[in-house]
Order: structure tokens, then sequence, then C-alpha cells
């Protein structure tokens, strides 16, 4: 009876410590080295980086009140004989571990707080190109209830539409307009700092047009933001296209029930903006699409561009 008594009270003490298992899963046509970044005044995981060989996965457990961003570096060289670096997303550290260091954009992230493990705390959790983009990520939220628990991402390869001035070196990757242009209308800072005041811009619009759940903007909360309550998440690198998943992600979230995401977006942590991935605490922002076009392999020319970003604003 007493070991009983004591495997009952280290179960609840797991149960009630343990917040959410975040699974991994690399189906890139080639090797992906996730970071981690876990935001301060919550304690990290057991690992802050690793390599992530193609179709292989790996499972890490979060304690209740955890709060950190993740994404995926690629073009990655540790050799073990000095320091190393990444192609894209590095953290700059010169290791496969990140040790506290954020992303280098343009990166695509994962975000999430979760719950304090309380009754009905939940999780919000979202993917950002805020940041830019470097590659597909999808998040899926599965055993929760309360809330949406919808998947949300971007299974569109955006390095295919990128506009030129926004893109990296051989186009591994895509700026956000806010770091290839520096302008407080791209940043939300200065006198555009507020909702009233940022609005999308015409690169915006690309990324959303072809991301509908992810993060476009710093103030993209309403359809970007997702909360669920005790849930594992899994955190995929390049999903297959087509997936049963790839018609719920590239899908609008609907905004009818507005009291519920207003009442959401009041206590989430606010979004980060562009450069966050330098080092501040993470914070959630989301959204993601497919388009029919996804697997075209030349980039928007200036008319189909123009004519995009011109529909988006007009209906925004």
């Amino acid at each position: 009876m007493a070991l009983f008594k004591l495997f009952f009270a280290l179960l609840l003490l797991c149960t009630s410590t343990y917040g959410a298992k975040f699974t991994f899963v690399n189906k890139c046509e080639y090797t992906v080295w996730p970071g981690i970044l876990t935001g301060s005044g919550t304690p990290p995981l057991e690992t802050t980086g690793f390599e992530l060989p193609q179709q292989s996965s790996r499972s890490l457990q979060a304690p209740n009140g955890w709060s950190g961003r993740f994404w995926g570096r690629t073009g990655c060289k540790f050799n073990g004989t000095g320091p190393g670096s990444c192609s894209t997303a590095d953290c700059g550290s010169g290791q496969v571990e990140c040790n506290g260091a954020g992303a280098a954009p343009p990166a695509t992230l994962a975000e999430f707080t979760l719950g304090s493990g309380s009754q009905g705390s939940q999780d919000f959790y979202d993917v950002s190109l805020v940041d830019g983009y470097n590659l597909p990520m999808i998040v899926e939220a599965s055993g929760g209830s309360s809330g949406m628990c919808a998947a949300t991402g971007c299974v569109t390869d955006l390095n295919k539409y990128c506009p030129d001035e926004l893109k990296v070196s051989n186009g591994d990757a895509c700026k956000s307009a806010c770091e290839a242009f520096g302008k407080p209308e791209y940043c939300c800072s200065g006198a555009h700092n507020t909702p009233e005041t940022c609005k999308p811009s015409a690169y915006a619009a690309i990324f959303k047009m072809a991301c509908p759940r992810a993060y476009s903007y710093a103030y993209d909360d309403l359809t970007s933001t997702f909360t669920c309550t005790g849930a594992d998440y899994t955190i995929t690198f390049c999903t297959s296209i087509p997936t049963s998943h790839t018609a719920v992600v590239n899908a609008t979230p609907s905004t009818t029930n507005g009291n519920e995401q207003q009442a959401a977006m009041s206590s989430a942590p606010s979004p980060g903006t562009s450069g966050s991935g330098s080092g501040p605490e993470p914070e959630p922002m989301m959204r993601t699409s497919g388009s029919s076009d996804s697997r075209r392999n030349h980039s928007l020319s200036t008319l189909q561009f123009l004519f995009i970003a011109s529909a988006f604003i007009f209906f925004f």
C-alpha cells in the first residue's frame, strides 16, 4: 500500500508539473537543426538545439507555464573542429545548442505560452512570419480540450514566391519588409506602434495570401493566435503536399466567434516584432495557408505581386 501511495503521489506530481509534450518531425528532403529559445522566468527545456535528420522525430517535455519559441535551422555545418554555422536561422552560438540565443532573421517561428496547469488555463500558440520565412512549418495540437485547438503554420514554400528585394542570397530564405527596409511603417515602430497605425503592407499581403493562419505583421492577431487546453503539440517541418491537414492549415480561420477570440487575445502575450529572434523574450503569433500554385518553381512577377497586394489591402 505504501508503494502504491508513493507511485500515486509521483504520478500527481508529474502530471501537475509537465504541461505539454512537443514532438518535432522532419519531412524535409534535408536535415533540419531545430533551435529553442525559452522565455524569461520559465525553466529551459532539456536542450536548446539539436540535429533532426530527414524523416526522423524527437520529443521534448515542457512544464506548465513554459513559454518560448522554436525554429528550424538549415544548411548547418558543425564538424567539431571549430565554430559552426547555419545558412538560415542561425542562432550564432557556433554550436548545435543555441544556449539562449535566438534565430537570426529570416526565420519561420513557432511560439508557445503554456497554461499554468490550473483548471481552465489555456495554451496560446502561433506560427509567425514577422521575422521572415526560411522553411515550411506546421503546428498541430492533439489530445486537447477547450479553445480552437486548430492546426496552424505555413505549408507553402514562400521562397518560391519571395519578391526579389526580400530574397536572401540564392533564395534560401525570404526577409520581412521590416528587416529589408527598416521603415517604421513596416516594423510597426515609432508612430506606427499601435494596431490603429500599423497596417499590413503589400509585402505582408504576400505572406498572408500564402499562409493565412500565420502572423504576417506584428498586429496580425485576430486570425493568427490559437488556444487549446491540456494538449500536446507536433511541430512538422516541410509537410508533404497534399496531406489531410493541408486544407485545414490553408483555410482562413473563422472570426465569427468574436467574443471568444477577443477574450483570448486580451490574456495572450503580445506578438514579437521583426528582429525579435535576436534574443527578446518569445511571444506568440500565427497564421498559415497553402495556395494551389504552391508547387510552381518561379517567383511572382511584378504585375502578379502588385495585383495580389492591392486586392488584399482593398478587402482588408
